[in-house]
Protein backbone atom coordinates (compact mmCIF):
# COMPACT_ATOMS: atom_id res chain seq x y z
CA UNK A 1 0.00 0.00 0.00
CA UNK A 2 1.62 3.24 -1.42
CA UNK A 3 2.30 5.96 2.28
CA UNK A 4 1.78 9.56 0.95
CA UNK A 5 4.72 11.36 1.39
CA UNK A 6 5.58 15.22 1.64
CA UNK A 7 6.31 16.95 -1.57
CA UNK A 8 8.45 20.30 -0.09
CA UNK A 9 8.69 21.39 -3.96
CA UNK A 10 8.22 20.57 -7.37
CA UNK A 11 11.19 18.27 -7.53
CA UNK A 12 9.42 15.65 -4.96
CA UNK A 13 6.04 16.24 -7.03
CA UNK A 14 4.21 12.72 -8.02
CA UNK A 15 6.65 10.86 -5.45
CA UNK A 16 4.93 8.37 -3.65
CA UNK A 17 6.53 5.55 -1.59
CA UNK A 18 5.03 2.24 -1.57
CA UNK A 19 5.54 1.87 2.29
CA UNK A 20 8.80 3.25 4.73
CA UNK A 21 10.51 6.15 3.25
CA UNK A 22 13.89 6.72 4.63
CA UNK A 23 14.04 10.66 3.58
CA UNK A 24 10.07 11.75 2.90
CA UNK A 25 7.72 10.88 6.00
CA UNK A 26 3.81 11.13 5.51
CA UNK A 27 3.66 14.86 6.99
CA UNK A 28 7.54 16.01 7.50
CA UNK A 29 10.87 14.89 6.07
CA UNK A 30 12.27 12.47 8.33
CA UNK A 31 14.50 13.49 11.27
CA UNK A 32 17.84 14.89 10.21
CA UNK A 33 16.56 14.88 6.40
CA UNK A 34 15.01 18.76 6.48
CA UNK A 35 18.25 20.25 5.16
CA UNK A 36 18.82 17.89 2.83
CA UNK A 37 15.50 18.04 1.12
CA UNK A 38 15.68 21.39 0.82
CA UNK A 39 19.00 21.31 -0.63
CA UNK A 40 17.95 18.64 -3.28
CA UNK A 41 14.89 21.06 -4.48
CA UNK A 42 17.13 23.74 -4.30
CA UNK A 43 19.40 22.41 -6.79
CA UNK A 44 16.91 21.26 -9.04
CA UNK A 45 17.31 19.99 -12.52
CA UNK A 46 21.11 20.36 -11.54
CA UNK A 47 20.70 17.41 -9.54
CA UNK A 48 20.62 15.37 -13.06
CA UNK A 49 24.69 17.37 -13.33
CA UNK A 50 25.32 16.56 -10.13
CA UNK A 51 24.39 12.42 -11.52
CA UNK A 52 26.32 12.58 -14.24
CA UNK A 53 29.23 14.85 -12.41
CA UNK A 54 29.05 11.14 -9.79
CA UNK A 55 29.13 8.58 -13.07
CA UNK A 56 32.42 10.61 -14.71
CA UNK A 57 34.49 10.61 -10.97
CA UNK A 58 33.83 6.81 -10.62
CA UNK A 59 35.44 5.85 -14.25
CA UNK A 60 38.15 8.38 -13.60
CA UNK A 61 38.44 6.49 -10.36
CA UNK A 62 38.83 3.17 -11.59
CA UNK A 63 36.08 2.21 -9.06
CA UNK A 64 35.12 -1.04 -10.45
CA UNK A 65 33.46 -4.84 -9.45
CA UNK A 66 33.07 -8.17 -10.87
CA UNK A 67 30.08 -9.70 -12.22
CA UNK A 68 30.95 -13.51 -11.93
CA UNK A 69 27.87 -14.58 -13.67
CA UNK A 70 28.57 -12.67 -17.09
CA UNK A 71 31.11 -14.39 -19.48
CA UNK A 72 34.64 -13.78 -18.83
CA UNK A 73 34.01 -12.06 -15.05
CA UNK A 74 32.99 -8.80 -16.42
CA UNK A 75 34.76 -5.59 -14.63
CA UNK A 76 31.77 -2.98 -14.36
CA UNK A 77 32.23 0.74 -13.36
CA UNK A 78 30.71 0.92 -9.61
CA UNK A 79 26.89 1.80 -9.88
CA UNK A 80 26.08 5.17 -7.84
CA UNK A 81 23.08 6.80 -6.88
CA UNK A 82 23.94 10.72 -5.88
CA UNK A 83 20.87 11.15 -3.48
CA UNK A 84 22.20 10.11 0.01
CA UNK A 85 20.34 8.13 2.70
CA UNK A 86 20.00 10.36 5.27
CA UNK A 87 19.86 8.75 9.36
CA UNK A 88 19.31 10.41 12.39
CA UNK A 89 22.31 10.54 14.92
CA UNK A 90 20.29 9.64 17.53
CA UNK A 91 18.73 6.68 16.06
CA UNK A 92 22.18 5.45 14.26
CA UNK A 93 24.38 5.53 18.05
CA UNK A 94 21.00 3.12 19.07
CA UNK A 95 21.88 1.16 16.33
CA UNK A 96 25.53 1.47 16.28
CA UNK A 97 24.92 -0.11 20.18
CA UNK A 98 22.29 -2.75 19.13
CA UNK A 99 25.52 -3.93 16.47
CA UNK A 100 28.22 -4.18 19.32
CA UNK A 101 26.50 -6.25 21.72
CA UNK A 102 25.49 -8.46 18.99
CA UNK A 103 29.13 -8.88 17.77
CA UNK A 104 30.08 -9.21 22.04
CA UNK A 105 28.26 -12.10 22.08
CA UNK A 106 28.82 -13.60 19.14
CA UNK A 107 32.75 -13.37 19.74
CA UNK A 108 31.68 -15.03 23.34
CA UNK A 109 29.93 -17.61 21.28
CA UNK A 110 32.45 -18.72 18.49
CA UNK A 111 35.02 -18.34 21.43
CA UNK A 112 32.94 -21.04 23.86
CA UNK A 113 32.37 -23.44 20.69
CA UNK A 114 36.00 -23.85 20.70
CA UNK A 115 36.52 -24.04 24.28
CA UNK A 116 34.39 -25.48 26.77
CA UNK A 117 31.03 -25.41 24.46
CA UNK A 118 28.75 -25.07 27.63
CA UNK A 119 26.65 -23.29 25.01
CA UNK A 120 25.58 -26.94 23.40
CA UNK A 121 25.79 -28.99 26.87
CA UNK A 122 23.03 -25.87 28.12
CA UNK A 123 21.15 -26.77 24.95
CA UNK A 124 21.32 -22.94 24.16
CA UNK A 125 21.74 -23.80 20.43
CA UNK A 126 21.32 -27.44 19.27
CA UNK A 127 24.41 -29.35 19.03
CA UNK A 128 23.97 -30.79 15.47
CA UNK A 129 22.77 -27.37 14.01
CA UNK A 130 26.70 -26.39 15.08
CA UNK A 131 28.38 -29.36 14.75
CA UNK A 132 26.36 -29.61 11.12
CA UNK A 133 27.85 -26.45 10.06
CA UNK A 134 30.04 -26.22 7.19
CA UNK A 135 31.38 -23.86 8.62
CA UNK A 136 32.43 -25.23 12.08
CA UNK A 137 36.33 -26.14 11.91
CA UNK A 138 37.52 -28.70 14.75
CA UNK A 139 40.72 -27.37 13.85
CA UNK A 140 40.02 -24.20 15.91
CA UNK A 141 39.54 -26.35 19.38
CA UNK A 142 41.77 -24.95 21.73
CA UNK A 143 42.97 -21.72 20.31
CA UNK A 144 42.60 -18.97 22.28
CA UNK A 145 43.26 -15.50 19.74
CA UNK A 146 44.24 -11.98 20.79
CA UNK A 147 41.71 -10.37 23.47
CA UNK A 148 39.33 -13.66 22.81
CA UNK A 149 38.10 -11.96 19.64
CA UNK A 150 37.11 -14.34 16.48
CA UNK A 151 35.54 -12.09 14.11
CA UNK A 152 37.39 -8.67 14.19
CA UNK A 153 36.04 -7.29 11.25
CA UNK A 154 31.84 -7.73 10.61
CA UNK A 155 29.51 -6.61 8.23
CA UNK A 156 25.69 -7.02 9.27
CA UNK A 157 23.04 -6.24 6.87
CA UNK A 158 20.54 -4.06 8.28
CA UNK A 159 17.06 -3.56 6.87
CA UNK A 160 13.92 -1.48 7.63
CA UNK A 161 10.32 -2.83 6.86
CA UNK A 162 7.12 -0.85 6.96
CA UNK A 163 7.16 -0.27 10.81
CA UNK A 164 9.88 1.90 10.22
CA UNK A 165 12.26 -0.15 12.82
CA UNK A 166 15.97 -1.49 11.66
CA UNK A 167 16.45 -5.15 11.85
CA UNK A 168 19.77 -7.54 11.01
CA UNK A 169 18.68 -9.60 8.18
CA UNK A 170 21.89 -11.29 8.33
CA UNK A 171 25.81 -11.50 9.94
CA UNK A 172 28.95 -11.30 8.05
CA UNK A 173 31.20 -12.49 9.87
CA UNK A 174 33.60 -14.39 7.43
CA UNK A 175 35.33 -12.10 4.91
CA UNK A 176 32.54 -9.48 4.44
CA UNK A 177 33.26 -6.63 1.65
CA UNK A 178 31.78 -3.69 0.92
CA UNK A 179 33.88 -1.25 3.07
CA UNK A 180 35.74 0.20 0.12
CA UNK A 181 32.41 0.94 -1.57
CA UNK A 182 31.81 2.95 1.34
CA UNK A 183 34.66 5.11 1.66
CA UNK A 184 34.72 5.57 -2.20
CA UNK A 185 30.84 6.56 -1.92
CA UNK A 186 31.81 9.58 0.53
CA UNK A 187 35.01 10.74 -1.75
CA UNK A 188 32.11 10.80 -4.88
CA UNK A 189 29.96 12.33 -2.43
CA UNK A 190 32.21 15.30 -1.65
CA UNK A 191 32.79 15.96 -5.39
CA UNK A 192 29.69 16.60 -6.53
CA UNK A 193 28.31 18.05 -3.06
CA UNK A 194 31.36 20.16 -1.51
CA UNK A 195 28.55 22.96 -0.93
CA UNK A 196 26.50 20.60 0.70
CA UNK A 197 29.55 19.25 3.07
CA UNK A 198 30.64 22.73 3.80
CA UNK A 199 27.28 23.57 4.98
CA UNK A 200 25.46 20.17 6.23
CA UNK A 201 26.83 18.48 9.60
CA UNK A 202 27.70 14.94 7.82
CA UNK A 203 29.39 12.77 10.20
CA UNK A 204 32.78 11.75 8.47
CA UNK A 205 33.43 7.74 7.82
CA UNK A 206 36.97 8.16 6.78
CA UNK A 207 38.29 7.41 9.61
CA UNK A 208 38.00 3.77 9.15
CA UNK A 209 41.12 2.94 7.73
CA UNK A 210 42.62 4.10 10.42
CA UNK A 211 40.81 2.02 13.13
CA UNK A 212 41.35 -1.21 10.74
CA UNK A 213 45.06 -0.52 10.98
CA UNK A 214 45.06 -0.02 14.65
CA UNK A 215 42.91 -3.25 15.32
CA UNK A 216 44.86 -5.25 13.52
CA UNK A 217 48.05 -3.46 14.88
CA UNK A 218 46.78 -4.35 18.63
CA UNK A 219 46.89 -7.95 17.65
CA UNK A 220 50.52 -8.66 16.80
CA UNK A 221 52.48 -11.40 18.70
CA UNK A 222 55.50 -8.85 19.43
CA UNK A 223 54.08 -5.48 21.18
CA UNK A 224 56.52 -3.06 21.28
CA UNK A 225 57.56 -3.48 17.87
CA UNK A 226 56.15 -1.99 14.61
CA UNK A 227 53.79 -4.67 13.17
CA UNK A 228 54.12 -6.00 10.32
CA UNK A 229 50.41 -6.28 8.34
CA UNK A 230 49.55 -8.00 5.35
CA UNK A 231 46.32 -8.03 3.23
CA UNK A 232 45.61 -11.42 1.38
CA UNK A 233 44.26 -11.60 -1.48
CA UNK A 234 43.19 -14.34 -3.47
CA UNK A 235 44.03 -12.03 -6.71
CA UNK A 236 43.05 -10.18 -9.00
CA UNK A 237 40.54 -11.85 -10.40
CA UNK A 238 38.62 -12.15 -6.88
CA UNK A 239 35.46 -9.57 -6.87
CA UNK A 240 36.46 -7.65 -4.02
CA UNK A 241 40.09 -7.32 -5.67
CA UNK A 242 39.68 -3.52 -5.99
CA UNK A 243 39.14 -3.42 -2.16
CA UNK A 244 42.14 -5.63 -0.96
CA UNK A 245 44.15 -3.03 -2.80
CA UNK A 246 42.14 -0.39 -1.60
CA UNK A 247 42.48 -1.23 2.15
CA UNK A 248 46.28 -2.25 2.01
CA UNK A 249 46.72 1.36 0.17
CA UNK A 250 45.17 3.33 3.08
CA UNK A 251 46.64 1.41 5.90
CA UNK A 252 49.83 1.13 4.81
CA UNK A 253 49.84 -2.71 4.55
CA UNK A 254 51.48 -5.19 2.44
CA UNK A 255 49.50 -6.68 0.00
CA UNK A 256 50.21 -10.29 -1.20
CA UNK A 257 49.34 -13.45 -2.35
CA UNK A 258 49.48 -16.93 -1.06
CA UNK A 259 52.18 -17.36 -2.93
CA UNK A 260 54.61 -13.99 -1.36
CA UNK A 261 54.19 -16.14 2.39
CA UNK A 262 56.05 -18.80 3.62
CA UNK A 263 56.04 -20.81 7.06
CA UNK A 264 59.06 -21.67 8.04
CA UNK A 265 60.64 -24.70 10.42
CA UNK A 266 60.07 -22.17 13.26
CA UNK A 267 56.31 -22.07 12.90
CA UNK A 268 57.05 -18.27 11.89
CA UNK A 269 55.23 -16.62 8.88
CA UNK A 270 57.64 -14.49 6.32
CA UNK A 271 57.00 -12.73 3.02
CA UNK A 272 59.43 -12.66 0.37
CA UNK A 273 61.06 -9.25 -0.35
CA UNK A 274 63.73 -7.94 -2.93
CA UNK A 275 65.96 -7.79 0.59
CA UNK A 276 64.51 -11.45 1.98
CA UNK A 277 62.48 -12.71 4.01
CA UNK A 278 60.24 -10.10 6.35
CA UNK A 279 58.24 -11.93 9.59
CA UNK A 280 54.90 -11.25 9.46
CA UNK A 281 52.81 -10.28 12.54
CA UNK A 282 49.32 -9.90 11.14
CA UNK A 283 47.26 -11.00 8.23
CA UNK A 284 43.45 -9.76 7.13
CA UNK A 285 43.10 -12.45 4.95
CA UNK A 286 40.37 -11.93 2.39
CA UNK A 287 40.59 -15.74 1.76
CA UNK A 288 37.71 -18.31 2.77
CA UNK A 289 38.69 -20.72 5.71
CA UNK A 290 39.33 -24.23 3.13
CA UNK A 291 41.75 -22.69 1.12
CA UNK A 292 43.94 -21.06 4.05
CA UNK A 293 46.34 -23.89 4.20
CA UNK A 294 46.56 -26.72 2.14
CA UNK A 295 48.15 -28.83 4.99
CA UNK A 296 45.60 -28.53 7.23
CA UNK A 297 42.17 -27.96 4.56
CA UNK A 298 42.03 -28.52 1.07
CA UNK A 299 45.49 -29.86 -0.28
CA UNK A 300 44.81 -28.49 -3.79
CA UNK A 301 44.46 -24.62 -2.79
CA UNK A 302 46.60 -22.56 -4.36
CA UNK A 303 45.78 -19.14 -2.34
CA UNK A 304 46.60 -20.21 0.70
CA UNK A 305 49.96 -20.80 2.72
CA UNK A 306 51.31 -24.34 3.77
CA UNK A 307 51.87 -23.79 7.58
CA UNK A 308 49.85 -20.82 8.24
CA UNK A 309 47.57 -22.61 10.73
CA UNK A 310 50.45 -24.21 12.45
CA UNK A 311 51.86 -20.45 13.18
CA UNK A 312 48.46 -19.32 13.78
CA UNK A 313 48.12 -21.59 16.37
CA UNK A 314 51.50 -21.32 18.21
CA UNK A 315 50.60 -17.36 18.71
CA UNK A 316 53.19 -16.42 16.23
CA UNK A 317 50.97 -14.82 13.51
CA UNK A 318 47.50 -13.28 13.99
CA UNK A 319 44.87 -13.53 11.51
CA UNK A 320 41.65 -11.38 10.80
CA UNK A 321 39.26 -12.90 10.78
CA UNK A 322 39.88 -16.10 12.97
CA UNK A 323 39.43 -18.78 11.17
CA UNK A 324 36.72 -20.66 12.31
CA UNK A 325 34.79 -17.46 12.92
CA UNK A 326 32.43 -18.49 10.14
CA UNK A 327 30.37 -20.68 12.28
CA UNK A 328 28.80 -17.77 13.37
CA UNK A 329 27.66 -16.45 9.82
CA UNK A 330 25.42 -19.53 9.29
CA UNK A 331 21.97 -18.57 8.87
CA UNK A 332 20.62 -21.00 10.70
CA UNK A 333 22.75 -19.86 13.41
CA UNK A 334 21.60 -16.55 13.41
CA UNK A 335 18.40 -17.62 14.17
CA UNK A 336 19.54 -18.31 17.97
CA UNK A 337 21.27 -14.87 18.28
CA UNK A 338 18.86 -13.22 20.68
CA UNK A 339 19.23 -16.16 22.84
CA UNK A 340 22.87 -15.90 22.82
CA UNK A 341 22.61 -12.34 23.67
CA UNK A 342 20.77 -13.05 27.11
CA UNK A 343 22.99 -16.25 27.62
CA UNK A 344 25.90 -14.28 27.59
CA UNK A 345 25.37 -10.92 28.31
CA UNK A 346 22.64 -11.56 30.33
CA UNK A 347 20.79 -8.30 28.34
CA UNK A 348 17.77 -8.15 26.21
CA UNK A 349 19.24 -7.33 22.85
CA UNK A 350 19.21 -4.17 21.81
CA UNK A 351 18.53 -4.59 17.50
CA UNK A 352 15.95 -6.84 16.44
CA UNK A 353 16.39 -9.60 14.49
CA UNK A 354 13.90 -10.67 11.25
CA UNK A 355 11.74 -13.63 12.72
CA UNK A 356 13.37 -16.97 11.37
CA UNK A 357 12.31 -20.07 10.60
CA UNK A 358 14.50 -23.37 11.13
CA UNK A 359 13.48 -25.86 9.06
CA UNK A 360 15.65 -28.29 10.57
CA UNK A 361 13.08 -28.23 13.26
CA UNK A 362 10.01 -30.46 12.38
CA UNK A 363 6.96 -28.35 13.50
CA UNK A 364 9.02 -25.20 11.95
CA UNK A 365 9.58 -26.73 8.96
CA UNK A 366 5.84 -28.20 8.31
CA UNK A 367 4.78 -24.58 8.66
CA UNK A 368 7.27 -23.13 6.14
CA UNK A 369 6.18 -25.90 3.51
CA UNK A 370 2.91 -25.09 4.18
CA UNK A 371 3.06 -21.04 3.92
CA UNK A 372 5.83 -21.05 0.72
CA UNK A 373 4.34 -18.24 -1.25
CA UNK A 374 4.47 -15.92 1.75
CA UNK A 375 8.19 -16.78 2.75
CA UNK A 376 11.46 -15.90 1.70
CA UNK A 377 13.64 -19.03 1.74
CA UNK A 378 17.65 -19.10 1.87
CA UNK A 379 20.62 -21.47 1.28
CA UNK A 380 21.83 -21.55 5.29
CA UNK A 381 25.82 -20.35 3.96
CA UNK A 382 25.24 -19.05 0.38
CA UNK A 383 25.86 -14.72 0.09
CA UNK A 384 24.99 -12.45 -2.70
CA UNK A 385 21.63 -13.63 -3.15
CA UNK A 386 22.79 -17.11 -4.25
CA UNK A 387 19.77 -19.91 -3.79
CA UNK A 388 17.16 -17.31 -2.68
CA UNK A 389 13.55 -18.73 -3.07
CA UNK A 390 11.19 -15.21 -2.54
CA UNK A 391 7.47 -16.68 -2.57
CA UNK A 392 5.55 -13.90 -3.74
CA UNK A 393 7.49 -13.99 -7.19
CA UNK A 394 7.96 -17.39 -7.85
CA UNK A 395 6.62 -19.62 -9.95
CA UNK A 396 5.11 -22.95 -9.38
CA UNK A 397 8.42 -24.65 -10.81
CA UNK A 398 10.24 -22.39 -8.44
CA UNK A 399 7.93 -23.56 -5.74
CA UNK A 400 8.04 -27.10 -6.44
CA UNK A 401 11.88 -27.33 -6.60
CA UNK A 402 12.42 -25.69 -3.04
CA UNK A 403 10.20 -27.88 -1.66
CA UNK A 404 11.81 -30.67 -2.58
CA UNK A 405 15.30 -29.03 -1.63
CA UNK A 406 14.00 -27.96 1.74
CA UNK A 407 12.62 -31.86 2.30
CA UNK A 408 15.83 -33.10 1.20
CA UNK A 409 18.40 -30.74 3.05
CA UNK A 410 16.71 -29.32 6.02
CA UNK A 411 19.16 -28.46 7.70
CA UNK A 412 20.39 -26.27 4.78
CA UNK A 413 17.61 -23.96 5.01
CA UNK A 414 15.96 -21.19 6.77
CA UNK A 415 12.40 -18.91 5.91
CA UNK A 416 12.10 -15.62 6.94
CA UNK A 417 8.95 -13.74 6.14
CA UNK A 418 8.80 -11.04 2.95
CA UNK A 419 10.14 -7.67 4.24
CA UNK A 420 8.95 -4.93 2.39
CA UNK A 421 11.78 -2.69 2.41
CA UNK A 422 12.34 0.83 3.21
CA UNK A 423 12.46 3.09 0.42
CA UNK A 424 15.11 6.40 -0.82
CA UNK A 425 14.50 8.46 -3.31
CA UNK A 426 16.82 7.41 -6.35
CA UNK A 427 17.96 8.91 -9.60
CA UNK A 428 15.71 7.32 -11.93
CA UNK A 429 14.94 9.03 -15.89
CA UNK A 430 16.13 11.91 -14.02
CA UNK A 431 13.29 12.55 -11.54
CA UNK A 432 13.61 10.97 -8.01
CA UNK A 433 11.40 7.40 -7.86
CA UNK A 434 11.18 5.98 -4.62
CA UNK A 435 13.94 2.42 -5.07
CA UNK A 436 14.06 0.08 -2.16
CA UNK A 437 17.52 -0.40 -0.36
CA UNK A 438 19.09 -1.93 2.34
CA UNK A 439 22.33 -0.88 4.72
CA UNK A 440 25.63 -3.08 5.76
CA UNK A 441 27.32 -1.00 8.38
CA UNK A 442 31.15 -2.47 9.37
CA UNK A 443 31.71 -2.91 12.87
CA UNK A 444 35.53 -3.59 14.42
CA UNK A 445 35.97 -5.70 17.30
CA UNK A 446 38.83 -5.88 18.85
CA UNK A 447 40.54 -3.48 22.28
CA UNK A 448 37.63 -1.48 21.94
CA UNK A 449 34.80 -1.82 19.65
CA UNK A 450 34.22 0.63 16.33
CA UNK A 451 30.89 0.69 14.50
CA UNK A 452 31.36 3.50 10.70
CA UNK A 453 29.16 6.37 10.77
CA UNK A 454 26.45 4.74 8.73
CA UNK A 455 27.94 1.87 5.94
CA UNK A 456 27.22 0.51 2.58
CA UNK A 457 23.50 1.47 1.56
CA UNK A 458 22.50 -0.53 -1.51
CA UNK A 459 19.82 0.29 -3.68
CA UNK A 460 18.03 -2.06 -5.94
CA UNK A 461 17.73 0.04 -9.09
CA UNK A 462 14.99 -1.53 -10.71
CA UNK A 463 11.30 -0.48 -9.76
CA UNK A 464 9.55 -2.64 -7.09
CA UNK A 465 12.71 -4.86 -6.92
CA UNK A 466 14.00 -6.44 -3.79
CA UNK A 467 17.17 -7.16 -4.90
CA UNK A 468 20.20 -4.96 -3.77
CA UNK A 469 22.92 -6.98 -5.01
CA UNK A 470 25.37 -5.20 -7.58
CA UNK A 471 26.06 -8.29 -9.33
CA UNK A 472 22.52 -8.66 -9.59
CA UNK A 473 21.67 -5.24 -10.96
CA UNK A 474 21.68 -2.99 -7.71
CA UNK A 475 24.02 -0.09 -7.29
CA UNK A 476 24.36 2.06 -4.36
CA UNK A 477 24.32 5.68 -1.94
CA UNK A 478 26.69 7.53 -0.12
CA UNK A 479 25.06 7.59 3.77
CA UNK A 480 24.96 10.53 5.78
CA UNK A 481 24.79 10.37 9.39
CA UNK A 482 23.17 13.92 10.42
CA UNK A 483 22.39 15.45 14.07
CA UNK A 484 19.11 16.67 13.54
CA UNK A 485 19.54 19.41 16.38
CA UNK A 486 22.24 20.82 14.62
CA UNK A 487 20.89 23.77 11.78
CA UNK A 488 21.11 22.26 8.47
CA UNK A 489 19.46 24.52 6.32
CA UNK A 490 20.22 28.01 5.94
CA UNK A 491 23.67 27.78 4.91
CA UNK A 492 23.37 25.30 2.44
CA UNK A 493 20.79 26.82 0.95
CA UNK A 494 21.92 30.27 0.71
CA UNK A 495 25.47 28.71 -1.25
CA UNK A 496 23.30 26.70 -3.61
CA UNK A 497 21.06 29.93 -4.03
CA UNK A 498 24.60 31.90 -4.73
CA UNK A 499 25.56 29.15 -7.44
CA UNK A 500 28.67 28.07 -4.70
CA UNK A 501 29.64 24.03 -5.88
Amino acid sequence: MTEPTTAPGPLWQGYAAPGWDEMLGPDEPRAGCAGVVDYLERLGDELVDRQAAAEAAVASMGISFTVYAEKGNIDRAWPFDVIPRVIDLHEWQRVSEGLIQRLQALNLFIGDLYGDAKVLADGVVPAEIVLGSPNHRPECIGVTPPHGTWAHISGSDLVRGADGVFRVLEDNLRVPSGVAYMLENRQISKRVFADAFRSLDILPVDGYPTALQQMLASLTPRPGEMPVIAVLTPGIYNSAYFEHAFLASQMGALLVEGGDLVVGDDDVCRVRTVGGLVRVDVIYRRVDDLFLDPEVFRADSMLGVPGLMRAWRKGNVALANAPGAGVADDKVVYAYVPELIRYYLGEEPKLASVPTYVCLDDEQRRYVLDHLSELVVKPANESGGTGIYIGTYATAEETDEIRRAVEAEPRNWIAQPVIELSTAPTLCDDVPAPRHIDLRPFILSGERPYVTNGGLTRVALREGSLVVNSSQGGGSKDTWIIDPDVPQLSAAARQVQGGGA
